[in-house]
């Protein structure tokens, strides 16, 4: 009989029959990811890791043990990033434009530099890479690339492909699965700046607790999740809003309010050039400049500038009155 591969064992923890089997430690999930980094798992096992995690949800303990092995293998900028706010996007949209893109242009345009990475699709979503193109934004191609780009104009995108190929590996094996694997949680949890600011957006409502607690054992100083619309970070503006909020050590909770009465219908045309128009106040759109203040008042809220939400949707309404229209061009 041939020797056990090193790897089996992690396979074997999670699914070993409905009473053996248990979740991985937070250690044990730190040495399995960096394993699969190190190219010391085979393809099957990965399969087979990713899928058992899968059926059962991913913990926090697993989260934060996968989110240390990625952070390792990731080469940070020799330069110090003056970013103050992480902003990933892995899910895309179908209902409505990202709109999105704008709080987070906003706020950079505003004096709070962020940074976005995430990845694209051929899913019939529209990604914020597609969004930022019809911007005239460009891309990063390196995390050093994207931290100058910050230094210039308090705003950059780099794929994740460009800075965790791995993860981007990984997270492409949903083809072939035919599952979102536990993956997406840990590219969005990476924050590869250390940014103290952290945001979060996710579809189904029990991740929000995971991305809570996992912040809590990474230790991250401010993290925001949301249930957005999407799964992205952004506010739906028709319906009331959950945020699950970390800020040094101490959950928090709290319920935005609906910014309307009647829902909107499903955008059918999803025409990324109305976004500049938007921005450039060419066009009217009432829900995209309603998704567009009240995510940047989430996020001003978990900047640390607003004391309450009626003061963080005030401050985002009045950041949007007074957006620069020329930003853009300079960006």
């Amino acid at each position: 009989m041939s020797e056990q591969h090193a790897f089996a064992e992690y396979v074997r923890i999670l699914g070993k029959g409905k009473r053996g089997a248990r979740s991985l430690t937070e250690e044990e999930a730190h040495a399995a990811m960096t394993m699969i980094f190190r190219g010391e798992a085979e393809p099957v096992q990965i399969g087979a890791f990713l899928m058992l995690i899968r059926v059962r949800e991913e913990t926090p303990e697993e989260v934060s043990g996968f989110v240390r092995a990625a952070r390792n293998a990731i080469a940070s900028p020799e330069v110090v990033s003056p970013v103050r706010i992480d902003w990933p996007t892995y899910a895309g949209k179908r209902r409505q434009l990202p709109w999105f893109v704008l709080s987070a242009l906003l706020l950079a345009s505003s004096g709070y530099p962020v940074l976005m990475h995430g990845i694209s699709g051929h899913d019939g979503r529209v990604y914020a890479a597609q969004a930022l193109q019809a911007l005239g934004i460009r891309t990063s191609a390196s995390l050093s690339e994207a931290v100058r780009e910050i230094c210039r104009s308090r705003f950059a995108y780099v794929p994740l492909e460009k800075f965790c190929p791995v993860l981007q590996h990984l997270i492409e094996l949903r083809a072939l699965l035919g599952l979102r694997s536990p993956i997406h949680t840990v590219a969005r949890m990476v924050n590869p700046l250390n940014t103290a600011v952290q945001l979060q957006g996710v579809f189904h409502p029990g991740y929000r607790d995971i991305h809570q607690h996992a912040a809590l054992l990474l230790k991250q100083p401010h993290m925001a999740v949301l249930k957005g619309e999407g799964g992205e970070i952004e506010r739906n503006p028709d319906v009331p809003c959950p945020v699950q909020s970390v800020h040094h050590g101490v959950e928090h909770a709290e319920e935005w309010p609906a910014m309307f009465v009647a829902r909107h219908l499903k955008d059918e045309s999803m025409d990324v050039r109305r976004l500049p128009a938007l921005w450039r106040g060419e066009i009217v759109e009432e829900y995209g400049e309603a998704a567009v203040i009240g995510t940047a008042a989430v996020a001003l809220r978990a900047l640390g500038e607003a004391d309450s939400i009626a003061a963080a949707e005030a401050q985002a309404a009045e950041l949007w009155r007074r957006r620069p229209a020329t930003w853009l061009k300079a960006a």
